[in-house]
Protein backbone atom coordinates (compact mmCIF):
# COMPACT_ATOMS: atom_id res chain seq x y z
CA UNK A 1 0.00 0.00 0.00
CA UNK A 2 1.53 3.55 -1.37
CA UNK A 3 0.28 6.42 1.20
CA UNK A 4 0.63 9.79 -0.56
CA UNK A 5 3.33 12.24 1.44
CA UNK A 6 1.57 15.46 1.48
CA UNK A 7 -1.94 13.58 2.95
CA UNK A 8 -0.08 11.97 5.49
CA UNK A 9 2.22 14.74 6.41
CA UNK A 10 -0.74 17.03 8.11
CA UNK A 11 -2.11 13.53 10.16
CA UNK A 12 1.28 13.07 11.34
CA UNK A 13 2.11 16.58 12.53
CA UNK A 14 -0.57 16.89 15.17
CA UNK A 15 0.93 13.30 16.80
CA UNK A 16 3.83 13.99 19.63
CA UNK A 17 5.92 10.82 20.17
CA UNK A 18 6.68 6.90 19.49
CA UNK A 19 7.09 5.25 22.94
CA UNK A 20 8.66 2.15 23.69
CA UNK A 21 5.73 -0.06 23.66
CA UNK A 22 5.56 0.63 20.00
CA UNK A 23 7.78 -2.92 19.61
CA UNK A 24 9.59 -4.36 16.80
CA UNK A 25 9.80 -2.46 13.82
CA UNK A 26 8.63 -5.75 11.63
CA UNK A 27 5.29 -4.25 10.77
CA UNK A 28 4.86 -0.61 10.26
CA UNK A 29 1.38 1.26 10.43
CA UNK A 30 0.97 3.15 7.54
CA UNK A 31 0.24 6.85 8.64
CA UNK A 32 -2.95 6.76 7.00
CA UNK A 33 -4.31 3.97 9.52
CA UNK A 34 -2.94 5.94 12.40
CA UNK A 35 -5.76 8.09 14.60
CA UNK A 36 -4.07 11.72 16.21
CA UNK A 37 -4.09 11.93 19.82
CA UNK A 38 -4.25 14.79 22.15
CA UNK A 39 -1.07 16.20 23.30
CA UNK A 40 0.08 13.51 25.01
CA UNK A 41 1.14 13.45 29.01
CA UNK A 42 3.39 11.07 30.85
CA UNK A 43 1.44 8.24 31.95
CA UNK A 44 1.82 5.03 34.53
CA UNK A 45 3.22 1.75 32.62
CA UNK A 46 0.43 -0.25 31.52
CA UNK A 47 0.80 -4.20 31.42
CA UNK A 48 1.84 -5.29 27.84
CA UNK A 49 -1.02 -7.63 26.06
CA UNK A 50 -0.12 -11.28 25.55
CA UNK A 51 -0.53 -12.14 22.06
CA UNK A 52 -0.66 -8.49 20.74
CA UNK A 53 1.02 -8.01 16.93
CA UNK A 54 3.98 -6.12 16.48
CA UNK A 55 1.27 -3.90 13.89
CA UNK A 56 -1.12 -3.72 16.66
CA UNK A 57 1.62 -2.43 19.50
CA UNK A 58 2.69 0.09 17.31
CA UNK A 59 -1.06 1.61 16.84
CA UNK A 60 -1.17 1.50 20.42
CA UNK A 61 2.15 3.64 21.03
CA UNK A 62 1.49 6.43 18.36
CA UNK A 63 -2.25 6.70 20.55
CA UNK A 64 -1.00 6.14 23.68
CA UNK A 65 2.15 9.08 23.02
CA UNK A 66 4.29 7.38 25.40
CA UNK A 67 5.54 4.07 26.75
CA UNK A 68 7.59 3.04 29.90
CA UNK A 69 9.93 0.69 30.33
CA UNK A 70 8.07 -2.49 31.70
CA UNK A 71 5.86 -2.09 28.10
CA UNK A 72 8.90 -3.01 25.76
CA UNK A 73 7.35 -6.36 24.99
CA UNK A 74 10.15 -6.77 22.54
CA UNK A 75 12.65 -5.90 24.81
CA UNK A 76 15.08 -8.83 26.30
CA UNK A 77 14.76 -8.96 30.41
CA UNK A 78 18.16 -8.09 31.25
CA UNK A 79 18.02 -4.69 29.03
CA UNK A 80 14.36 -3.67 30.69
CA UNK A 81 16.12 -4.47 34.00
CA UNK A 82 19.34 -2.72 33.50
CA UNK A 83 17.24 0.84 31.68
CA UNK A 84 14.65 0.47 34.76
CA UNK A 85 17.79 0.79 37.05
CA UNK A 86 19.57 3.69 36.06
CA UNK A 87 18.63 6.27 38.12
CA UNK A 88 17.22 9.56 36.82
CA UNK A 89 19.14 12.71 36.51
CA UNK A 90 16.52 14.65 35.60
CA UNK A 91 16.12 17.08 38.42
CA UNK A 92 14.28 20.78 39.22
CA UNK A 93 17.41 23.16 39.85
CA UNK A 94 17.37 26.74 39.67
CA UNK A 95 18.89 27.96 36.69
CA UNK A 96 21.88 30.54 36.62
CA UNK A 97 20.72 34.03 36.70
CA UNK A 98 22.03 34.56 33.01
CA UNK A 99 20.21 30.98 31.67
CA UNK A 100 16.80 31.93 33.74
CA UNK A 101 16.91 35.62 31.85
CA UNK A 102 17.57 34.12 28.41
CA UNK A 103 15.15 31.55 28.71
CA UNK A 104 12.27 33.96 30.15
CA UNK A 105 12.99 36.73 27.25
CA UNK A 106 12.43 34.12 25.06
CA UNK A 107 9.17 32.77 26.77
CA UNK A 108 10.42 29.31 27.71
CA UNK A 109 10.47 27.68 31.12
CA UNK A 110 12.20 25.28 32.76
CA UNK A 111 9.73 22.74 33.67
CA UNK A 112 7.55 23.15 31.48
CA UNK A 113 8.84 23.50 28.09
CA UNK A 114 12.24 21.70 29.11
CA UNK A 115 13.69 19.89 31.88
CA UNK A 116 16.92 20.46 33.47
CA UNK A 117 19.69 17.64 34.08
CA UNK A 118 21.23 18.34 37.26
CA UNK A 119 24.52 17.45 37.21
CA UNK A 120 25.28 18.15 33.81
CA UNK A 121 26.26 15.57 31.36
CA UNK A 122 29.51 15.01 29.63
CA UNK A 123 29.47 16.11 26.24
CA UNK A 124 31.60 14.93 23.15
CA UNK A 125 31.68 18.03 20.96
CA UNK A 126 35.07 20.23 21.19
CA UNK A 127 35.17 23.59 23.32
CA UNK A 128 33.22 26.09 21.99
CA UNK A 129 31.05 23.69 20.43
CA UNK A 130 26.94 22.99 21.69
CA UNK A 131 26.12 20.04 21.19
CA UNK A 132 22.34 19.03 20.03
CA UNK A 133 21.49 15.26 20.01
CA UNK A 134 18.18 14.28 18.04
CA UNK A 135 16.97 10.48 19.23
CA UNK A 136 14.62 8.75 17.18
CA UNK A 137 13.85 5.71 15.22
CA UNK A 138 12.71 5.27 11.96
CA UNK A 139 9.73 3.39 12.17
CA UNK A 140 8.61 6.33 14.41
CA UNK A 141 5.86 8.06 12.07
CA UNK A 142 6.58 11.48 14.42
CA UNK A 143 9.73 11.51 13.41
CA UNK A 144 9.17 11.15 9.82
CA UNK A 145 6.90 13.86 10.15
CA UNK A 146 9.32 16.23 11.73
CA UNK A 147 12.70 15.37 9.79
CA UNK A 148 12.02 17.60 6.91
CA UNK A 149 11.74 20.30 9.70
CA UNK A 150 14.99 19.08 11.09
CA UNK A 151 16.80 18.94 7.57
CA UNK A 152 16.14 22.30 6.84
CA UNK A 153 17.24 23.57 10.44
CA UNK A 154 20.77 21.33 10.35
CA UNK A 155 21.67 22.88 6.66
CA UNK A 156 21.15 26.43 8.60
CA UNK A 157 21.79 25.76 12.12
CA UNK A 158 24.42 28.00 13.27
CA UNK A 159 28.57 26.95 13.30
CA UNK A 160 28.99 26.69 17.08
CA UNK A 161 26.03 23.60 17.11
CA UNK A 162 26.94 20.10 16.85
CA UNK A 163 24.17 18.34 15.58
CA UNK A 164 24.05 14.52 15.48
CA UNK A 165 21.02 11.52 15.53
CA UNK A 166 21.13 8.82 17.78
CA UNK A 167 18.77 6.05 17.10
CA UNK A 168 17.15 3.98 20.07
CA UNK A 169 18.17 0.84 20.69
CA UNK A 170 14.81 -0.22 23.64
CA UNK A 171 14.21 -3.45 21.95
CA UNK A 172 15.86 -6.06 18.48
CA UNK A 173 13.36 -4.10 16.11
CA UNK A 174 14.94 -0.63 17.42
CA UNK A 175 18.11 -1.78 17.49
CA UNK A 176 17.87 -3.36 13.97
CA UNK A 177 17.47 -0.09 11.95
CA UNK A 178 19.89 1.32 14.43
CA UNK A 179 22.44 -0.71 13.28
CA UNK A 180 21.32 -0.07 9.33
CA UNK A 181 21.85 3.68 10.38
CA UNK A 182 25.21 3.41 11.79
CA UNK A 183 26.38 1.10 9.03
CA UNK A 184 25.70 3.79 6.50
CA UNK A 185 27.40 6.35 8.68
CA UNK A 186 30.32 3.89 8.00
CA UNK A 187 29.71 3.81 4.96
CA UNK A 188 29.78 7.68 4.38
CA UNK A 189 26.48 7.15 3.17
CA UNK A 190 24.41 8.29 6.12
CA UNK A 191 23.27 11.82 5.13
CA UNK A 192 22.72 10.97 1.27
CA UNK A 193 20.43 7.99 2.71
CA UNK A 194 18.65 8.99 5.55
CA UNK A 195 15.62 10.63 4.35
CA UNK A 196 15.39 7.45 1.81
CA UNK A 197 14.94 4.77 4.75
CA UNK A 198 12.28 7.03 6.38
CA UNK A 199 10.38 7.34 2.88
CA UNK A 200 11.08 3.32 2.19
CA UNK A 201 9.32 2.54 5.44
CA UNK A 202 6.44 5.59 5.67
CA UNK A 203 5.63 5.76 2.01
CA UNK A 204 6.66 2.39 0.54
CA UNK A 205 5.29 0.48 3.37
CA UNK A 206 8.50 -1.78 3.78
CA UNK A 207 9.92 -2.34 7.46
CA UNK A 208 13.03 -2.45 6.43
CA UNK A 209 13.31 -5.52 9.25
CA UNK A 210 12.63 -9.35 9.33
CA UNK A 211 9.07 -10.31 10.38
CA UNK A 212 10.75 -11.71 13.57
CA UNK A 213 13.28 -8.94 14.47
CA UNK A 214 15.55 -11.79 16.70
CA UNK A 215 16.03 -12.89 12.54
CA UNK A 216 18.97 -10.39 12.20
CA UNK A 217 20.48 -12.68 9.53
CA UNK A 218 16.84 -12.20 7.35
CA UNK A 219 16.82 -8.38 8.31
CA UNK A 220 20.43 -7.91 7.25
CA UNK A 221 19.64 -9.15 4.00
CA UNK A 222 16.37 -7.25 3.85
CA UNK A 223 18.55 -4.17 4.55
CA UNK A 224 21.69 -4.94 2.12
CA UNK A 225 18.77 -5.98 -1.01
CA UNK A 226 17.47 -2.17 0.08
CA UNK A 227 21.02 0.03 -0.12
CA UNK A 228 22.16 -2.00 -3.81
CA UNK A 229 19.12 0.39 -4.72
CA UNK A 230 21.63 2.92 -3.61
CA UNK A 231 24.76 1.64 -5.69
CA UNK A 232 25.86 0.19 -2.16
CA UNK A 233 27.15 -3.33 -2.62
CA UNK A 234 26.32 -6.45 -0.38
CA UNK A 235 29.31 -7.18 0.02
CA UNK A 236 30.40 -3.58 1.58
CA UNK A 237 27.61 -3.50 3.35
CA UNK A 238 27.99 -7.02 4.89
CA UNK A 239 31.49 -6.03 5.82
CA UNK A 240 30.60 -2.75 7.39
CA UNK A 241 27.41 -4.18 9.12
CA UNK A 242 29.55 -6.13 12.02
CA UNK A 243 32.07 -3.80 12.10
CA UNK A 244 34.26 -2.64 14.87
CA UNK A 245 33.68 0.85 14.14
CA UNK A 246 29.68 0.00 13.86
CA UNK A 247 29.55 -2.19 17.19
CA UNK A 248 31.08 1.10 19.18
CA UNK A 249 28.34 3.30 17.89
CA UNK A 250 25.66 0.60 19.09
CA UNK A 251 26.97 0.59 22.54
CA UNK A 252 27.37 4.96 22.61
CA UNK A 253 23.56 4.84 21.52
CA UNK A 254 22.78 2.53 24.16
CA UNK A 255 25.04 4.21 26.65
CA UNK A 256 22.89 7.66 26.07
CA UNK A 257 19.58 6.32 25.79
CA UNK A 258 20.18 5.22 29.06
CA UNK A 259 22.07 7.96 30.73
CA UNK A 260 19.53 10.40 29.34
CA UNK A 261 16.59 8.37 30.42
CA UNK A 262 15.05 8.63 26.52
CA UNK A 263 11.35 7.13 26.99
CA UNK A 264 10.06 8.65 23.70
CA UNK A 265 11.28 9.86 20.31
CA UNK A 266 11.30 12.28 18.78
CA UNK A 267 13.69 13.80 21.82
CA UNK A 268 16.56 16.60 21.75
CA UNK A 269 19.05 16.92 24.75
CA UNK A 270 20.94 20.20 24.66
CA UNK A 271 24.79 20.48 25.74
CA UNK A 272 24.09 17.51 28.11
CA UNK A 273 22.05 19.96 30.08
CA UNK A 274 18.66 20.40 28.84
CA UNK A 275 15.47 17.87 27.29
CA UNK A 276 12.75 18.89 24.92
CA UNK A 277 10.45 17.35 23.13
CA UNK A 278 7.38 18.14 20.92
CA UNK A 279 4.92 18.05 23.90
CA UNK A 280 6.64 20.29 25.99
CA UNK A 281 8.22 22.75 23.37
CA UNK A 282 3.83 23.19 22.84
CA UNK A 283 4.48 21.18 19.02
CA UNK A 284 6.52 20.56 16.39
CA UNK A 285 6.49 24.17 15.05
CA UNK A 286 7.85 25.17 18.14
CA UNK A 287 10.35 22.79 19.10
CA UNK A 288 13.31 23.75 16.86
CA UNK A 289 13.21 27.20 17.98
CA UNK A 290 13.46 26.16 21.61
CA UNK A 291 16.26 23.95 20.84
CA UNK A 292 17.96 26.86 19.18
CA UNK A 293 17.18 29.20 21.82
CA UNK A 294 18.71 26.60 24.62
CA UNK A 295 21.51 26.17 22.40
CA UNK A 296 21.85 29.75 21.50
CA UNK A 297 21.67 30.78 25.75
CA UNK A 298 24.42 27.67 25.82
CA UNK A 299 26.91 28.99 23.31
CA UNK A 300 26.42 32.71 25.30
CA UNK A 301 26.65 31.22 29.09
CA UNK A 302 28.26 27.91 29.07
Amino acid sequence: MRVRPLACLALIVALTACGRSAGPASTTTPASALTPPPIATHSPPSPPKAAESPAAVLKRSTENGQETVEDATADSGSHNLLLAAVASTVAAATPSAAAQATASSAGWQEGVNYTRFVPAQPTDVPAGQVEVLEFFWYACPHCFALDPAIEEWRKGKPAYVTFSRVPVTWSEGHRSLARLFYTLKALGKGDSLHTEIFREIHVNGDPLVAPDPSNTVQTEQIQAKFVARFGISESAFKSAYESMAVNTDMQRADELVQRYRVDGVPTFIVNGKYKADVASAGGPDKLLKLVSDLAAQEHKHP
